[in-house]
């Protein structure tokens, strides 16, 4: 993400170079995309969020220190701002089949049926993965999509997060397990 950018269009940038600004953002904008439709807070809007954080960037601009490849610093800024929105939300709570709309149970279902296409299986199971993660905290959420689902090795994780990395790998565990067991009670009460 974001290689094709140098120490003079970043310099153009911080001088108002409005154009600059354009590029920057067209560099960086697939990138910061996904890292937040991965780590969406329920309320908001992928473009809003987005909006968001590029805001952020560009008034923080100045205290970009060059240590890193600036396109990790734009990734460490868009996750923070997506844990921050999730954490004031807050309302974290278990995931149970009550709770699941008419809509989410057939979609339980659907995922369950071990004879449909495996291309429409899938791309349920994507969607049911989604809603499983909700039932996580922010932080281990995080964790296991950027372990899991985007496929980051673990120092990478760490960096992204500013978690060390026994600490990942001690999230991604626990997380894992508890996603299990909210599968199985789901699948359990579609059982019944």
């Amino acid at each position: 993400m974001g290689d094709e950018i140098g120490g003079e269009l970043l310099q153009r940038v911080r001088s108002g170079d409005e154009d600059a600004a354009r590029q920057f953002f067209h560099l960086l904008y697939p990138a910061v995309f996904k890292i937040v439709r991965n780590h969406l807070p329920a309320p908001h809007t992928e473009e809003d969020l987005c909006q968001m954080i590029f805001a952020k960037v560009f008034s923080k601009l100045d205290q970009y220190s060059g240590r890193m490849p600036v396109s990790h610093w734009v990734s460490r800024i868009a996750v923070n701002t997506c844990l921050n929105e999730i954490k004031r939300q807050r309302s974290r709570h278990e995931l149970r089949e009550a709770d699941l709309g008419e809509e989410e149970r057939d979609l339980l279902a659907r995922v369950a049926d071990v004879t449909r296409d495996r291309t429409e299986a899938a791309a349920d199971a994507r969607e049911l993965v989604g809603k499983l993660l909700t039932a996580l905290s922010p932080a281990d959420r995080l964790v296991i999509s950027l372990l899991h689902i985007e496929e980051h090795p673990v120092a990478e994780v760490s960096a992204l997060t500013g978690f060390p990395q026994a600490v990942v790998k001690i999230r991604a565990f626990r997380a894992r397990r508890k996603l299990n067991l909210a599968l199985q009670r789901l699948t359990e009460n579609q059982k019944a």
